[in-house]
């Protein structure tokens, strides 16, 4: 019974409407920065080359770019409140999850094979339904019957 109480409430944390990023994908990635009592858009752009549970309310993305020289990674929860919003650029050919690969690899042999797409439809979100509301109700009610 616990374990339905806790996918009932990881199910009510779930943004509803999440696009469908893949491995080898570019984004752009909108993150919520805050600095003193002010928040700010970091826009982060580069290669999917991870991704993690899909289909959870844990799903993450590690994202992939070269600044200066220097490879840059950063993890983004897809689920958080800091994520404003993810924005699919271009679509990789790949054939794998993991391209770790790319780590060690610089220049034009880094670059990914583009897959034909409709950036347009991928990036549109499906119009959230219902609240949460009925979803944490349903918990307090999974709640009583286990004490009872």
């Amino acid at each position: 019974m616990s374990f339905e109480l806790l996918k009932l409430v990881g199910d009510a944390q779930k943004k509803k409407a999440v696009i469908d990023v893949r491995s080898g994908d570019t984004v752009r990635v909108s993150q919520k920065i805050k600095e003193g009592d002010k928040f700010r858009i970091q826009v982060f752009e580069g290669t999917v080359i991870r991704v993690d549970r899909k289909a959870s309310h844990t799903e993450r993305i590690v994202v992939r770019k070269v600044t200066s020289g220097v490879g840059v990674e950063k993890s983004f929860l897809m689920h958080s409140p800091l994520v404003e919003k993810i924005e699919i650029v271009r679509r990789g050919k790949v054939r794998r999850n993991n391209l770790r690969f790319l780590r060690e690899r610089s220049g034009k042999s880094a670059r990914l094979a583009q897959k034909d797409f409709d950036r347009h439809a991928v990036n549109a979100l499906p119009e959230e339904e219902a609240p949460a509301v009925e979803v944490v109700e349903e918990a307090a009610e999974a709640t009583e019957k286990a004490e009872a």
